[in-house]
């Protein structure tokens, strides 16, 4: 091999796509690799394929979606970051909300960058993130040190996964474990994790307050029948 070929080798920077959506993830992986630089190694559709792929592979650069099944890009890059894995993280998402941003950035994130950012644009970002650099969005920008000016920020919710809502969705009728395992196809003990996982992201004690704060966050609604009812909750 040539010192020429070798040097080519070492610049491709090699990346692991993931979005629960195949066109997107087809769209950006075209204009990627016509960077030329840049290699799309693999491409996942919900997180836990996410994880596994990245452990397996070992990519340079993870693009990550937020919203996705089975976990978040927020809990992908918390679980990149706990296994120290040397992988450069970029959220790509649609989602420029402050509860969003805040969550990221805590994760130890390289970059957050929206959807409608240009195809050149998301090609810098992954060769910034490839480089150790962080990349935030023009966007987002203006967000971000808003909450770095203000003293006291508003309390910030971990986005829940389509499955933990639709969960949750289920324990605001009343449901029990059993009962929402049944329904969903799941043992009692992945509903448990499910809810534990519900409790800590959105700040819950109980059942009636993750509840309660679903329904403000406008994740869920009430079922009709409840609204003149007290709710019962199995603890």
């Amino acid at each position: 091999m040539t010192m020429k070929n070798n040097e080519e080798k070492k610049l491709t920077i090699r990346v692991l796509l993931a979005d629960d959506h195949a066109v997107v993830r087809a769209g950006i992986r075209q204009f990627l690799e016509r960077a030329g630089d840049i290699q799309v190694i693999g491409e996942a559709s919900d997180g836990e394929m996410a994880v596994e792929m990245i452990e397996r592979m070992a990519p340079d650069v993870a693009v990550l979606d937020i919203q996705m099944p089975k976990a978040t890009g927020i809990e992908v890059s918390r679980e990149i970051r706990a296994h120290r894995w040397p992988i450069g993280v970029l959220i790509l998402t649609s989602y420029d909300d402050d509860p969003y941003i805040s969550a990221v950035l805590k994760t130890g994130a390289n970059g957050y960058v929206l959807k409608t950012a240009s195809p050149d644009e998301i090609i810098h970002a992954v060769r910034d993130v490839y480089q150790g650099k962080s990349v935030l969005d023009a966007e987002i920008l203006p967000k971000v040190m808003a909450q770095i000016a203000n003293p006291n920020p508003a309390p910030f919710y971990e986005p829940l996964t389509d499955r933990e809502i639709e969960i949750l969705s289920l324990v605001a009728r009343g449901l029990t474990n059993k009962v929402v395992g049944i329904k969903l196809k799941i043992s009692d003990r992945t509903v448990q994790g499910h809810i534990a996982r519900i409790f800590e992201k959105l700040q819950a004690a109980s059942r009636t307050e993750a509840v309660m704060r679903g329904v403000s966050l406008g994740l869920i609604l009430l079922p009709e029948e409840t609204h003149e009812h007290a709710i019962t909750f199995e603890i």
